[in-house]
């Protein structure tokens, strides 16, 4: 159903009745994974107009792989991690 290197790659997909008594599918709830306790190979400080997406892809070559960044950094919403001009997000490749 999602691609290899999607963050929900590895939910369970289950089903459920609804009211009217179709059944509907979807994924289980992901949540946010403890941050890693390995060092950050770099970390990347926050300048005026940068995205998420330009961000992963100079650092981990692709741009839809953000949400490794949103994990390490324990960030809910990706935009709050560029939202701060200084912020200091940290780069680190999550085990596979």
């Amino acid at each position: 159903m999602f691609d290899s290197d999607s963050r929900y790659n590895s939910i369970e997909t289950t089903t459920m009745i609804n009211p009217s008594g179709r059944e509907v599918a979807y994924i289980r709830r992901r949540f946010l994974p403890q941050a890693p306790t390995t060092s950050p190979i770099v970390e990347h400080v926050v300048k005026q107009g940068e995205r998420l997406d330009h961000i992963t892809a100079r650092y981990l070559g692709d741009p839809l792989l953000f949400w490794q960044l949103c994990d390490v950094n324990n960030a809910m919403h990706p935009d709050d991690l560029v939202a701060e001009l200084g912020h200091r997000i940290k780069i680190t490749l999550l085990q596979a």
